[in-house]
C-alpha cells in the first residue's frame, strides 16, 4: 500500500472510504447521525464496523477522530487496517472500529465539537464536576483566547517565550492542557455536562462486546512528542494483568503514564480511564496510541489561531480558512516520509495488539 494514498482530503471522503472498505470485508456497519452538518451541508456521522466472527471472548477496538481534525490520521489508519485484512483474511478476534468520534471537528478541520468541547476532557466520572480551571490557564485566558480575529502581527512566540521562562514547558503544559471548564470558547474546554458521544457510547457499546472477556483498545491521536515517534499514553492506574500486556505485546518503552516528565501530562476527563471504569468487558487495556508531529509551541500556537478564526473570524475569510489548513497540517503533516513511517508503525502497533489477543489462554 501507497501510505500517501490512504489520507483523504476531507471528512465526506474519508467517511465513504471507510465505509466502502468495510462492507467489502463483509463487516457490519452502522451509522450513527450526530450535531451539526459539515462545510457543504453533508450529514455528519460517527460509523461503527465490526467484522462477524464466532468467538467474541478477544476483542481489539480501534477508534480515532475524537480530536477532530485528528480524524484525517486515523482513518488513515483504519483504512490501512481493512485493505491489509482484505489482502490477508480477517484477523483471528473480533474487531470493532470507530470512525469519526467527533465529525464535526474532522469535517471543520477543529480539534473540537460542535461545542467547543474537547471531547478528550469530557469523561468525567460520577462524582467530577464540570467546573474549574488551572489557576496558570485562567491568568492566562487572554493570551491563550483572544477575543479578535487573528492578525498577521502577533508576537505569541515572544510571550510564549517569556511565560516558558517563567513557569517551565512542563508545568506550562501541564496547566494549559490538561482541562478547564470555565472558558467555554477557550481551548481545551472541556464542557459543562457530558457530550452527546457519551449517551451512544453508553447504549452501543455494551452490544458491541457482549460475550467479551479480553478487549484491549487502541486510541489513534497525533501532536505530542517528537515528529514520527509514536508512545502508548495512560491516562489510568494499570492492573497487572493491563501492564503485563502492554509491556509483553508492545515492549517496556513503548508505554508511559499519566505524568508531567515525558510528554503525557495530568489531564481530567479523558477517554481512556472512562472506558476502562465502565467495565464494558472484564479485561479492559485501553491506550491512546500517539503520533508526534510538530513541536509543543508550534502546535499551541496552531490551535489559539484556529480557535480565534472559528469564534471571531468570518467563515469564509482567506485568515479562517488559512488557521484550519494550517491546523490540518499540524495535525497530519503532509510530509511523505512521516505518512509513511505513521502508517507503517500504526499498523505494526495493531498487528502487536492482535498477536498478543491470540496467543493470551
Amino acid at each position: 500500500m501507497q501510505a500517501e494514498n490512504l489520507f483523504s482530503p476531507d471528512y465526506a471522503t474519508a467517511r465513504q472510504r471507510f465505509c466502502d472498505a468495510a462492507e467489502e470485508l463483509g463487516w457490519k456497519l452502522e451509522s450513527f447521525p450526530r450535531e451539526g452538518s459539515g462545510p457543504n451541508d453533508e450529514l455528519l456521522l460517527t460509523d461503527a464496523a465490526s467484522c462477524p466472527v464466532e468467538d467474541r471472548a478477544k476483542v481489539l477496538v480501534i477508534t480515532s477522530g475524537i480530536h477532530g481534525v485528528e480524524g484525517f490520521f486515523g482513518s488513515a489508519v483504519q483504512l490501512a487496517l481493512l485493505r491489509q485484512w482484505k489482502q490477508h483474511g480477517n484477523p483471528a478476534v473480533k474487531c470493532l472500529f470507530l470512525h469519526g468520534l467527533n465529525p464535526y471537528g474532522f469535517a471543520w478541520r477543529r480539534r473540537f465539537d460542535e461545542n467547543n468541547v474537547d471531547l478528550n476532557r469530557n469523561f468525567l466520572l460520577p462524582g467530577e464536576v464540570f467546573d474549574g480551571a488551572p489557576p496558570t490557564y485562567a491568568r492566562l485566558d487572554s493570551f491563550l483566547n483572544p477575543q479578535r480575529p487573528p492578525s498577521r502581527w502577533d508576537p505569541f512566540l515572544a510571550k510564549a517565550t517569556w511565560l516558558i521562562t517563567r513557569y517551565g514547558i512542563t508545568a506550562l503544559r501541564q496547566a494549559i492542557a490538561s482541562g478547564q471548564y470555565d472558558f467555554p470558547k477557550g481551548v481545551f474546554f472541556g464542557g459543562h455536562q457530558p457530550s452527546t458521544l457519551q449517551p451512544l457510547l453508553e447504549q452501543n457499546v455494551p452490544t458491541w462486546l457482549a460475550g467479551s472477556q479480553k478487549v484491549v483498545h487502541l486510541d489513534f491521536h497525533t501532536g505530542l512528542g517528537p515528529k514520527g515517534t509514536h508512545k502508548l499514553l495512560i491516562d489510568y492506574s494499570l492492573s497487572d494483568w493491563q501492564r503485563d500486556c502492554l509491556t509483553n505485546w508492545f515492549g517496556l518503552e513503548s508505554f508511559e503514564e499519566s505524568q508531567s516528565s515525558g510528554i503525557a501530562y495530568e489531564a481530567r476527563g479523558g477517554f481512556g480511564r472512562w472506558c476502562v471504569e465502565k467495565n464494558f468487558a472484564p479485561m479492559y487495556l485501553y491506550a491512546c496510541a500517539e503520533f508526534g508531529t510538530y513541536g509543543p509551541v508550534t502546535v499551541l500556537k496552531g490551535l489559539r489561531r484556529e480557535n480565534q478564526a472559528h469564534h471571531w473570524g468570518k467563515p469564509n475569510n482567506p485568515a479562517t480558512r488559512s488557521a484550519k489548513e494550517h491546523l490540518h497540517e499540524l495535525f497530519c503533516p503532509h510530509d511523505s516520509k512521516w505518512r509513511s513511517r505513521v502508517i507503517r508503525d500504526s499498523c505494526e502497533l495493531v498487528n502487536q495488539a492482535v498477536a498478543g489477543l491470540t496467543a493470551e489462554a
